[in-house]
Parts: structure tokens; sequence; C-alpha cells
């Protein structure tokens, strides 16, 4: 029988997972690594212990599935998008990989909006610039550390430098590197114009070759052979980025629904025919199905935030829980649960990680009372995160000409029921909760299965291969609570507005 590995490289925790032709999940393996943040808005990672977690879940996925390395007919893989690795032509990393939470760069993406560079880079890409896109970090780089710019061989995105890792060819997926201001959208190629735009033009020639999601990418070689256990000769495929993996594991593969994708990032996408170029939505990029652009709103607003909320207010909880044989979330969701959307619960700003709105925004509880209690900050959390999407989903709805059927939701909140029926409840829209642990590996297997040929096209193997969910409809009293509550959320945004530069200034 043919298996089929899914790598997802995320911001700091990597998976690997086997499935079979018809997207069963045979084993999955997972590891957690150390963020590395030395000063605010810095998000860092080693890029040697990075390629030895990949070597780690490639390993721990053969022996949890004891499915042997010759049976895997190929490989793809994913990983967060914006960030930035880079390879030197001494044959090792250059410095540490930076994060897609990275906020060092703000004050260029700042000084390109005032001066027109923003509308002339747009004119050709059809993205606004982000703090965390390469080329604001690589413009960031040369002022900063620019004794480094010389040593670069490549500029690789997260997925692309594990690939690169694997195979020993660079190449550059589109989706990904179409979503980092380095590709006109009209042409699907490079530019050196796009490039001076940033100042990076004499960095042309460290971009790699451009190739398609399912397009071999090269063959697993035999040094990476001996650390991660596949097979030598094992191929391997463009993959993308890790937004559109979601999406084609949640069967978005048209226009009709809309993706949401609740995990470190707050992704809000779906696919169309053609880009949108008034500049209402943030990103336009390729999308992996020929013929489609992914359209885009997206901010590292999402779920984790209630990780650091596990993490840094809930620790005894959270061990009293697995003491008790219980997970800390079906704890909170009994919590979230334990109030009706009536009860009024302080207004939280998912900002911990970046934000939405105002590049130095960062997180609060506003409304907070003697008599709040754990609870009442559980669901200001996840009600948080919710309004977040909604700021989001908002401009995409503005770009369709009709409602979307549903919404499929994937990520850390599509876990949980409760905060399932919230997104439902909040975005007034029918949400399908995607029954698949990991989205992102699943999608990168249904790449692998296409490009082995084993499908006619990555459509049809997404097809055969994504599983259906459960279906929540949106409750009309619940929405018109938490629409009370979503007003005074953007009051409290352009409030604060004025206030998040001073405080930037005293850190």
């Amino acid at each position: 029988m043919k298996y089929y590995l899914g790598i997802d490289n995320g911001g700091t925790t990597i998976k690997a997972a086997l499935y079979d032709r018809t997207g069963r999940e045979i084993a999955v393996v997972s590891r957690k690594g150390k963020m590395i943040a030395p000063a605010p808005d810095i998000t860092e990672c080693d890029m040697d212990r990075m390629w030895e977690m990949n070597c780690e879940v490639i390993r721990g996925v053969l022996e949890t599935s004891g499915i042997s390395p010759e049976d895997i007919a190929g490989v793809a893989v994913c990983g967060h998008g914006k960030g930035l690795y880079l390879w030197g032509k001494k044959g090792r990393p250059v410095r540490n990989g930076i994060l897609s939470m990275d906020n060092r760069a703000y004050a260029y993406v700042r000084k390109w909006q005032e001066d027109g560079t923003e509308d002339a880079v747009f004119a050709l890409s059809c993205q606004h610039i982000m703090t965390c896109q390469p080329v604001a970090l690589l413009a960031w780089l040369k002022d900063n550390e620019p004794e480094i710019i010389p040593e670069i061989q490549w500029i690789f995105e997260c997925k692309d430098y594990t690939r690169f890792r694997l195979t020993g060819e660079a190449k550059a997926e589109l989706t990904d590197y179409s979503g980092a201001n380095f590709v006109n959208l009209h042409t699907a190629e490079y530019d050196r114009e796009l490039l001076g735009l940033f100042g990076l033009a004499d960095l042309y020639d460290a971009l790699p070759p451009l190739i398609r999601s399912t397009d071999p990418a090269g063959y697993v070689t035999e040094e990476a052979a001996t650390e991660c256990g596949l097979k030598a000769g094992t191929p391997v495929f463009g993959g993308m980025f890790d937004i559109d993996a979601c999406a084609v594991a949640a069967g978005v593969l048209d226009e009709e629904n809309i993706c949401v994708i609740a995990g470190t990032w707050s992704i809000n996408e779906y696919p169309r025919r053609t880009p949108v170029t008034d500049g209402s939505v943030r990103m336009n990029s390729y999308f992996c199905l020929p013929g489609y652009y992914l359209i885009e709103e997206s901010s590292s607003t999402s779920a984790g935030n209630n990780e650091w909320f596990i993490n840094t207010l809930l620790p005894e909880a959270a061990e009293a829980a697995k003491q008790a044989g219980q997970s800390i979330y079906d704890v909170m969701n009994g919590w979230v649960s334990s109030l009706p959307p009536e009860e009024f619960v302080p207004l939280f700003l998912p900002f911990l990680m970046g934000s939405n709105v105002h590049p130095n925004a960062k997180g609060a509880f506003v409304g907070l009372s003697a008599s709040h209690t754990r609870a009442h900050l559980a669901r200001s959390v996840y009600e948080g995160i919710v309004y977040c999407h909604l700021y989001h989903m908002e401009k995409l709805l503005a770009t369709r000409d009709s409602a979307p059927g549903c919404v499929r939701l994937a990520g850390g909140a599509a876990k949980s029921e409760i905060w399932s029926q919230m997104f439902a409840d909040i975005l007034n829209l029918p949400v399908e909760r995607v029954d698949v642990n990991e989205t992102g590996a699943l999608g990168c297997a249904i790449t692998a299965a296409a490009g082995c040929g084993d499908y006619p096209s990555l459509s049809e193997a997404a097809k055969s291969m994504s599983p259906s969910g459960s279906r929540l409809l949106p409750d009309e009293n619940a929405h018109a609570c938490y629409m009370r509550r979503y007003t005074l959320y953007k009051k409290l945004i352009d409030c604060l507005d004025p206030l998040w530069d001073d405080v930037l200034d005293c850190m």
C-alpha cells in the first residue's frame, strides 16, 4: 500500500503525519521548539535545531506507524508564511530564522506607506506590505546587520528551507513567495522593479527558481535519509503555504465557501478567479489550484493568545486537570459554557503576538471587575479572538457578490464545540468543523498524492482525501448579544489607536 507524508512547520511546533490514499491518518508526531525572543517584537528560531526537529518527527512517524520507508510514495512540506530563512554560501544558515510574528521592521513599513512606496508595490504585487514579510525583514537586516548580506546564497521561506534540507535543491514554491511581496502577481514571476522598490534589487539572484505546489522538487538525499529515516530517492514535491494546505484539507477549493483557521494566526480566506485589486483586503496570492488566487485577511491574533492565557495564567489549573486525567481545554470549555452569551465579560484584545489594527498594538483586558472569575476571562479570550476574526471577515465578505455557503473552521478552536458555536453565532454564518487533526499535514499529503500521479489533479485528490465535518447554525439571539459587545470592541480599538506608539516608547 502507498502512503503519503505531510510535514507542517509552524512557528514553533513541527509536525509530521502519514496518510493513506483515502486521507486516513496513520500516525502523527510533533515537537515543540523554543522561540528565541531577545527583545520586544523580535521572534526567531535556531534553523539547525528546526531541521533536527523535522528529522525527529519524521523518524517518530515511521517508528509509531511501523510503515516501511519503502512504502512512502511521496513527501510534501508546508509551513508558516512570511518570516525569513537565510542559507549561506558556506553551506549553513546565515543567522537565526525569523518567525512570522516578528515586528522589528514596523518602522520600514510605515515609511513605505507614507512615501508612496506601498502604492507602487501594490500595483505590481497586489499586496499591502506587512512587517513580517521577508522584504521588510531584509531591508531591516541591510541596515542593522549589513555584514550578513554578502553571505546570503538563498532566501527561503519556512517550508522551502525544510524541503532544501531534504533534497539539497533550492526551489521556491509559488504560493509562499507570491505572498511575500517577491512576485509580480500579473506575471507569476519575480520582478526586479518590485525588489528595487524595497532597496533589494541586489538580492534578486538569491531567490530560488519558482515551482508550483505539485511540481517535483527533488528527492530525499542520502545525507537527509540518514538523518530522518526516509528512503533516499523518495520524491519530494513543492508543497505550499500552510494556509493553502489547510484550505485544501478543509475542502475549500473554489469560491463557494470560506476557510477560517484559528491557530497561532487568524487566517480567513477563499479562492477566487481574480485578485481583489482595490486595496480593500490585505493579501492576494496565487492559490495552489491553477486558475485561482487566494484572497486572505490574516494576522497573528488567534488561538495562540489562548495558549498564552493557559501557560501564563492557568498553569496550576492545567496541572490539576492533567492529574485528574482531564484536558485543560475541556476545563475551559466547561467554564465558557457555564456563562450565557448575555452575560458581560471583559473585552479582550488578542494582540499578544501581533495586531490587525495598529502595528504596535498590544493585548489587553478591558472592563475587569472584582466580580469576574477565571470563567469570565476564559470566555473573554474566546470572544475576543472571534471578534478579531470577524474584523477580518467583514473585509472579505465585502469582496463577494454573495454570502458563502458556510465557513469551514480548522485549527485549535475547531476542536471545541462551544468555541465553534461562538464562531457561528458571531460570524452569523453556518460553520462546519473540519474533522482533521492536522490540516496542514493532510493538505501536504494530498499534494504528494497528486504529485505522484495517484490522482489526476490536486482538486480530485482533495475531494477523495478531505473529510466532511459537523455543521453548526448561528443562533439569532446570541448573535445580537455578541454584536453589542463587538460594537464596543471596535470602539475600544479606535480609542486606543493614538496610544500605542507612546506605549512602545516606554518599553
